[in-house]
C-alpha cells in the first residue's frame, strides 16, 4: 500500500515540476536500491542511477551492479577516483571525515550535472534515521530535489526493499556511506539501526524504551546537526 503511494507521489512530482525523470546515486546499499526501485516504478525508463566509485571498495560496485540487474535499472558508472585524488592534493590538512565529505560532494556534483543535462530531478536516498541524526554530508548526499524515503526509518526501508523483491543479502548488508575503507554507519554511530530507529521515535514522542546513553547520543547528534536541516542563516533587513 505505502509503496504504491510513494510511486504515485513521485509521478505527481514529475508531472508538476515538468521534469522528464529522476537521477539518483546507486551505492550498493539498501537505501539507494529502494529509491531506484521506486523511481523505476514511477517513471519507467526515464531514470538514471549513477554508480560513482571514488577510491571505493570493489564490493560497493559489485552490489550496485547487482541491484541494477535485479531491478532492471538504467545505470552509468563514472569513476571519480582520479578527480578525487587531484582535488584532495590541493586541500592540505584535511582529516578523514573532511576527506569523506569531499567524496560525497563530488558525487553530488555528478548527480546535478546529469540532472541538468537530462532535465531530471535528483532523488535523494536519505532515510529518516540518518536524516534526524544529521548523518549525511551537507551539500553532499544531503543535497537533493525530492526525498522519497526521508520519512521512513531504516527498518521501514528494509520492508520496502522486501516489497520490491530485493534479496536478503542486499537488504541486510551493513549500511555504509563508503567514505573510507571499512567504514560502516553503525560502527561510527555506536549503535545498531534497530536501537537508533527506536531512539528517533523516542526523540519525536518524548520517551523511548532504549538504553539511556543511546537516547542521549541521538538527542546530542540531532541538536548538533540542526544546521544541516535548516535553511542557511541570513540577515533580515529592518
Amino acid at each position: 500500500m505505502i509503496l504504491g503511494q510513494i510511486v504515485k507521489w513521485l509521478k505527481e512530482v514529475s508531472n508538476k515540476t515538468g521534469a522528464d525523470g529522476f537521477v539518483f546515486g546507486l551505492s550498493g546499499g539498501i537505501d539507494s536500491a529502494v529509491v531506484g526501485g521506486l523511481v523505476k516504478k514511477a517513471v519507467g525508463t526515464k531514470h538514471l542511477g549513477l554508480i560513482l566509485p571514488c577510491q571505493s571498495s570493489p564490493e560497493d560496485l559489485k552490489f550496485a551492479l547487482e541491484t541494477s540487474e535485479i531491478l532492471n535499472l538504467r545505470t552509468k558508472v563514472i569513476d571519480l577516483s582520479d578527480v578525487f585524488e587531484t582535488f584532495t592534493s590541493l586541500m592540505p590538512d584535511a582529516n578523514q571525515v573532511q576527506i569523506g565529505n569531499i567524496k560525497a560532494r563530488l558525487r553530488m556534483t555528478a548527480l546535478y550535472h546529469h540532472a541538468a543535462v537530462l532535465n531530471y530531478l535528483v532523488a535523494g536516498t536519505a532515510n529518516k534515521t540518518e536524516y534526524m541524526l544529521g548523518y549525511f554530508t551537507k551539500w553532499g548526499d544531503g543535497a537533493f530535489d525530492v526525498a522519497p524515503i526521508i520519512d521512513f526509518l531504516k527498518r521501514d526501508v528494509r520492508m520496502l526493499g522486501e516489497e520490491l523483491g530485493l534479496p536478503s543479502h542486499i537488504i541486510d548488508r551493513p549500511p555504509s556511506a563508503g567514505l573510507w575503507e571499512g567504514q560502516t554507519d553503525e560502527e561510527e554511530l555506536g549503535w545498531d539501526y534497530d536501537i537508533l530507529d527506536s531512539a528517533v521515535i523516542g526523540l519525536e514522542k518524548g520517551s523511548a524504551v532504549v538504553p539511556f546513553n543511546a537516547m542521549q547520543k541521538v538527542f546530542d547528534l540531532h541538536q548538533a546537526t540542526n544546521h544541516k536541516r535548516e535553511p542557511p542563516l541570513h540577515f533580515k533587513k529592518q
